[in-house]
Parts: C-alpha cells; structure tokens; sequence
C-alpha cells in the first residue's frame, strides 16, 4: 500500500489545478493498463487462472483520487486487452470503524487445506486490513469460490495481528522444498520483512526476520521473493527479495539477490549495497503473477502518476515485465524485458503498423516523421565514435515549424549511460532533480540496444536486453508527435530499428 503521506502532498497540489476535471484523453494510455474512472495505485493478487491473468489492484470506486481502499479487478488473455469486473473486495465502513482494504496477494489452494472451498479449489486473497481509527494495520484473508469475482471474509480475521500502525503488504506463495506456504509482510518502520509460515493457510508461525540492509532511507513495503535460476541454469538457482521504498528520485524498489531455505533468507552481497529494480521516478510496488504459465516470472508494477492531474481515471500499470538473473561483472544481477506475452503478439497488436530500418548512417540528426507516442521502439546503435546517440521523441513544433518541446532518450557514450532527458518538455511538472534520470551501463562490443515504450503518459527504457530500466511519467502536448533519431560529437550506425504503432485506432 502506497504511503499515504506522499499521495496527499500530490493531491494538495493537484487540488490547486484549475485543470483538474477537465478530461485528458491525450494522456490515457492505449497499451498499459488504467480504471476506467477514478484512482488506482499497487497492484495486487496477481494470479493466473484457466488461461487469464488476473489483476486485483488498489482502487478508489468513488472518486478520482486516493481513499475508500478496495480491491478492483481485471482479467486478460494477452496482458493488453483488459475485461473490467466489478469492484471484489470492498471498503467495509460500519458505525464505530472503517476498514479500508490495502495491499495483498491471492493463491490458488488447489488442495483445499483451508477448508473453504465449495467442491473446488478456492480462491484466497491476503490483504492488509487497515483501521486508520484504531491506527492499526492487521492482515486478513478472504476467499473466492466463484473465481475471483466475489469475496467472502474469512470469520477469524485477523489471521496476524501484532497490534502496529505499519504492518502490511502480505504476499503469499508456495515452498515446494519445505512443503508450507510462506507469507512476507512488511515491517515497514524497523526496515524488515518478516516471513511467516502456514499448513493450511489459516494458521501462521513466525519464521525470521530479514532486513536492516541495502537502502533504509524510508519504510520499506510490498516485499515479495521468488526464486529465479541464474543464466537458465535451474540447477544453480537463487532468491530475489524485492522491497518498495522512497529514495532520492521519490518512489523506488530496491533487491537482494540471496539463499532461502524455507526459513531464513541470506543476502549474498554486501549488506550495504543497494540494488535497483528501476533507475526512474514512477515505478513502485510491483509484485509478480502467481501460477504464471510456465513458471515463468512476470512482474507487474504501479507507475506513479507525475505532476499533471488525469481525469476521469488516475494511475496506471507499468508494462509486464519478464524477470531474470544473469552473471555480469559485477556479479549477479535482475535483468528485465517487456514479457514476451506481448512481445511476441507485437505484429497483431500492432496491426502490421511496423517501421522497420537497418544500416542508417547517422551524424547530426535524421528526421523519422512522426509517430502516435502510442508506439514500442527497438534500437541497436553501433556507436562507433560518437559520444552520445537516441531518440528525441514527442517532438513539437511551432508555427514556423522550429522544435518548441522534445524528449531525449540515449546512451551517453563518453559516461557509459543510459538516460531520459526531460528538460525541453516536463520542466515545472517534474521535480527538477528528475529532470534527467540515467543509469550506468556499458556497452557489448561497441553497440547498445534501447527499446523504448511510450504510451502518452508514460516512457520506459529498456537498456540491453533490461540490464537496466528507466520508467517515468511524461505529459506531451496532443500534436508533439515528431520523432528523430541522432548522433553527436562523432557518427554512429543505427544497425536495426522496429517502431510498431499500438494505438488503439
């Protein structure tokens, strides 16, 4: 669950904005995932059921911004396309106390070891039931026996109760090895993730605490693990911790690459490193899909809305994103890659709306037209003896057709960095400390691949293969659609460039 004090600073800002309820259709993505009104913020209870991903998530049922916590629901075949359900698990507000339904996760209890399915595997959703009356957070269960759509709460709740005012975000998952469901949660204020176990999913032991490490600087929150096999080698398997916070750039995820043994989690780096998920401003309490289809790890996230108000609807999803661990120099590190449910499907999302270059010799600037900001770009630069080589996207120009406003994305050769340069369009929107996100990276035998998904509000960068990811918010006038590709100080080769168009036109 997001942290309350940051979103109020946004809505008191955002309650200044004369532009407030005007509707902004510019900016509502095609291919991410948003309500069809109102706030939404953390995904939650990820799971993948008869062939359709799941997605319950933080949403306000009324109005357009943060409060009356509940779960909302969707479900896809392909991740693009999204069915709308009703709200599943409601706010509850009776006489003396309001229950506001915060973040959580969902199984499957294919076993029925809980007792409460009807015939059937039932559905269990763990969430953190939180009582801003009482200043209590506690964790609770629910379960479905219709699939999802409908939630019953389980008459015991709370399952875990230490009497704290911040202590949530349960997630759920099955140890195969020590045969027991394992629950993290967030001991937000002492910077710890307590793992718990159960039998029957009722009935919940204290296993150990992890925490104190890597990045302190705020609460931690929304902690998950799971395990991932180290360059596909499932013989050589290891445990990825994840944790959301506040950092310097606002919202931030940071991992741990490690050992669990059922029990105890052990970090295998320096206990002051701090790792990464995300290099931007935006993404934040992402979780994983429970039961994905081949075991595969397909995390989603919460990209935090940006200095422009949004109506009818608030908040959307991050892109899928297909996790990995491989060996680098520096040791082992989380790679990331748009998942391949939809990249794969690109040609018929795209409806054969495919720029498709090869070879293009490039010193100063070439003009590539224009494009929808609705679209999923793929790059591979050989940089030869450039400095600096990318995109300038969401170009807009004035009557005299001179560039007014653009968005620079590109690898800085003489830094080794990936970056996203703001500060021709979103100053005054962004913090100015955001203004240009980057991260470090080094080439593969002189050339660097960027794919580049902007969805008219929201840019994500993948820099080689998703060695690193830069997410963050952008609010492009409805005409800035001008694209170039460049170089500087030198020349380069785009080797391969892909622009597929995904508006839903």
């Amino acid at each position: 669950m997001s942290r309350i004090k940051y979103i109020l600073s946004i809505l008191m800002a955002c309650s200044l904005n004369t532009f407030a309820q005007q509707a902004t259709p510019q900016w509502r993505p095609d291919y991410h995932f948003t309500a069809p009104t109102n706030w939404l913020n953390d995904p939650n209870g990820l799971i993948y059921l008869n062939g359709e991903y799941h997605l319950f998530y933080q949403y306000n049922p009324v109005e357009n911004k943060w409060g009356h916590m509940s779960w909302g629901h969707a479900k896809s075949k392909d991740l693009v396309n999204w069915e709308h359900l009703p709200v599943a698990i409601p706010e509850k507000i009776t006489k003396d106390t309001t229950t506001m339904i915060f973040s959580g996760s969902a199984v499957l209890d294919k076993q029925n070891v809980s007792g409460l399915g009807n015939g059937k595997a039932p559905i269990l959703a763990f969430y953190t039931a939180d009582l801003p009356k009482q200043r209590n957070e506690s964790q609770y269960m629910a379960y479905s026996n219709d699939g999802g759509l409908t939630f019953t709460n389980y008459a015991k709740n709370p399952i875990i109760d230490l009497n704290k005012k911040d202590f949530r975000d349960p997630n759920v998952w099955w140890h195969e090895t020590s045969k027991q469901w394992i629950m993290t949660v967030a001991m937000v204020d002492e910077h710890q993730v307590r793992f718990y176990g159960s039998n029957n999913l009722k009935d919940w032991s204290m296993l150990s605490d992890f925490g104190k490490q890597g990045n302190q600087g705020s609460g931690w929150e929304c902690p998950f693990i799971i395990p991932l096999a180290v360059d596909g080698d499932k013989k050589n398997t290891k445990w990825v911790l994840m944790i959301s916070l506040f950092g310097p750039k606002g919202p931030t995820m940071q991992y741990f690459v490690g050992d669990f043994d059922g029990k105890t989690f052990k970090n295998d780096n320096d206990a002051q490193l701090t790792l990464l998920v995300d290099d931007g401003d935006s993404f934040y309490a992402a979780i994983p899909w429970n039961n994905a289809p081949n075991d595969k790890r397909i995390l989603l996230g919460w990209l935090q809305p940006g200095g422009r108000e949004t109506f009818p609807w608030k908040g959307q999803m991050s892109i899928p994103r297909d996790l990995a661990l491989k060996t680098t120099p520096a040791g082992i590190r989380l790679f990331q890659q748009p998942s391949s449910v939809i990249a794969g499907n690109l040609k018929k999302l795209a409806q054969n709306r495919l720029i498709s270059k090869q070879n293009l010799a490039i010193n100063g600037e070439l003009k590539l037209g224009e494009i929808t900001n609705t679209n999923w770009i793929e790059a591979e630069f050989d940089l030869r003896d450039a400095k600096n080589a990318g995109f300038k996207l969401a170009q807009l120009k004035d009557g005299q057709g001179k560039v007014i406003k653009e968005i620079e994305v590109g690898y800085q050769a003489d830094k080794n960095e990936l970056y996203v340069n703001c500060s021709r369009s979103e100053k005054g929107i962004k913090n100015d400390k955001n203004i240009i996100q980057n991260a470090k990276m080094n080439p593969v035998g002189g050339k660097v691949k960027i794919q580049i998904l902007i969805d008219k509000s929201s840019l994500e960068v993948f820099g080689n293969g998703g060695e690193k990811v830069i997410s963050t918010m952008i609010f492009p006038d409805e005409k800035a659609r001008g694209i170039t590709v460049f170089a500087k100080e030198g020349s380069c080769t785009l080797s391969r460039l892909k622009i597929w168009d995904l508006s839903k036109k």
